[in-house]
């Protein structure tokens, strides 16, 4: 993944020809995920009044979830990412984050906040001081309304920029945190998946950390779980593959289950979302779940 400014987004966008469109963005898809689920969910987020950010808002609300853009700033374009998807499934993103890393602490409304059962917040918009103000004032609101915290590391390249910030977010506010192997590893800047581990202990609650094939593991001061990965036919894209993990995990998670169960859910999601192009499910998440062998049981 590589971050370029409007020149180079425009110029991408120019030379790729006919493409696939559709909305994206890491928490976005999370949320959309949720809802397929049957979860409710909300997003935070900003997006300008141009082409793309009205389908990025039509988009949330045609699978029920709540958003109402933040403040305005409409000489800045709606952020996009270019994906080039190769024949081995692996993507290469090239990401103008747009107005998207404007976000600050006015844009978090409390209420909406207060009213989710975990705040999910995603690395990537991490950069600007603003930003990080916005991060500490939800997670502040949401601990303040007896609400949990969530975080995703995102990517490797996010954890090496902003390592200090994300340890000191993790220590102070965050209650689950969600990443990958390399990304667990390079957060505490250790060569073995069980030193990160033990580290990981030390400061958060409950770590979800994704091995692609191998699952998952859930980490908890006195427990590590593993959930298998569920089979996939055949893999096409993995574009979105943490961030419905994500999904399901949340989804199972303030639905009552246990950690294997939360896991089965996100591997659920996971192997959807790769066996298509695209970043967001094409079937209802709550219908495959009527329809997989296995489905966890709802709890009593």
């Amino acid at each position: 993944m590589t971050l370029v400014d409007t020149d180079r987004a425009v110029q991408l966008h120019r030379a790729i020809g006919p493409a696939v469109e559709m909305s994206g963005g890491s928490a976005a898809n999370t949320v959309c995920g949720v809802a397929s689920f049957g979860g409710r969910a909300a997003y935070v987020g900003k997006v300008s009044g141009d082409d793309l950010g009205d389908v990025f808002g039509h988009d949330l609300r045609a699978v029920g979830v709540a958003f109402r853009a933040g403040r305005r700033l409409d000489d800045i374009p709606t952020g996009r990412c270019v994906i080039v998807v190769t024949p081995d499934a692996q993507r290469t993103m090239s990401t103008f984050l747009g107005v998207s890393s404007y976000l600050d602490p006015d844009d978090i409304d409390p209420d909406v906040v207060a009213a989710g059962s975990v705040l999910y917040m995603e690395g990537y918009l991490y950069d600007r001081p603003e930003a990080k103000k916005a991060f500490r004032h939800a997670a502040e609101l949401a601990h303040r309304a007896g609400r949990e915290v969530s975080l995703t590391l995102s990517d490797s390249f996010c954890v090496d920029r902003h390592r200090a910030d994300f340890r000191e977010l993790v220590a102070d506010e965050v209650d689950i945190l969600f990443g990958n192997e390399h990304e667990l590893c390079a957060l505490y800047e250790l060569d073995t998946l069980e030193s990160a581990v033990a580290a990981v202990r030390q400061e958060c609650r409950l770590a979800v950390i994704t091995r692609g094939a191998l699952g998952s593991l859930v980490i908890t001061s006195d427990d590590l779980v593993e959930a298998p990965a569920h089979p996939v036919d055949r893999v096409l894209d993995t574009t979105g593959a943490g961030d419905l993990f994500a999904a399901g995990f949340l989804f199972g998670y303030t639905h009552g289950h246990g950690p294997r169960a939360c896991g089965w859910f996100g591997s659920l999601a996971a192997a959807e979302v790769i066996s298509h192009v695209g970043p967001r499910p094409l079937v209802e998440l709550s219908r495959l779940v009527e329809t997989t062998p296995g489905a966890p049981t709802p709890p009593t």
